[in-house]
């Protein structure tokens, strides 16, 4: 696997969407680590990247355990209540706040400890039932409900698009969550702001990027194709 040559192809890619739509802006290249051996993670490492991404948060805890303060970790995942104890202190962004009982439970465990946790709010655009997160005619009333909360911050959306070819449904999905991230930035909401987009994957972070996206989280084209079934 030539990770420097993937990363080298992924960033060119990056770079040739910004210029697509006259962006000049920095685009987060976030590495998606589900499954991957450490040895290619230092390599990924070694050339530069300082943020990566797990679905699952004691997989996330393991990379932490591992590398300590040396990387910037995401909870990219649907984070379940009894395993944020494990993660809120240490993880840079949870890009997956999606209802109350979460953000009850990252602010309760926040404020003992007299932190911010940073958090993306999910939305879920296409209203696929296998994905979670907060359809976009809900969103500004549940972001008023998680501005009650003192202990979050929230810094943006996150979203996943169908995992199709189809270019059309893809634009109207990342459309969508940049327009709605500038109509809640009109509001004007103290202790909010709507600094990342976190959209695309593999398959279509180069639309993401055309369509506003400042996080891309990629793990596949940077690692290969990995076997689910495996373990750190």
């Amino acid at each position: 696997m030539d990770i420097k040559k993937n990363l080298e192809f992924i960033n060119l890619q990056i770079e040739d969407a910004k210029k697509r739509v006259g962006r000049t802006d920095e685009v987060l290249l976030l590495a998606v680590t589900k499954t991957v051996d450490y040895e290619l993670i230092d390599k990924a490492i070694s050339l530069g990247i300082n943020d990566i991404g797990e679905n699952k948060p004691q997989e996330l805890v393991k990379r932490m355990n591992h590398y300590g303060d040396k990387l910037n970790y995401h909870q990219i995942g649907s984070l379940q209540t009894n395993k944020v104890k494990y993660l809120y202190k240490n993880t840079k962004l949870i890009h997956s706040l999606d209802r109350l009982s979460l953000a009850k439970e990252i602010n309760k465990r926040a404020k003992r400890d007299d932190l911010i946790v940073d958090c993306l709010v999910q939305v879920n655009v296409s209203k696929e039932e296998t994905k979670s997160g907060i359809y976009l005619e809900d969103l500004e009333e549940m972001i008023e409900k998680f501005l009650e909360f003192p202990h979050i911050k929230i810094r943006g959306l996150m979203t996943m698009a169908p995992y199709t070819d189809d270019e059309k449904i893809l634009r109207n999905v990342f459309g969508k969550t940049y327009n709605a991230a500038r109509s809640i930035e009109q509001n004007n909401y103290e202790n909010l702001t709507m600094e990342f987009l976190s959209m695309g994957m593999t398959h279509d972070y180069q639309i993401a990027v055309e369509e506003g996206a400042n996080i891309v989280r990629v793990g596949t084209a940077i690692f290969g194709e990995r076997d689910y079934s495996k373990k750190i």
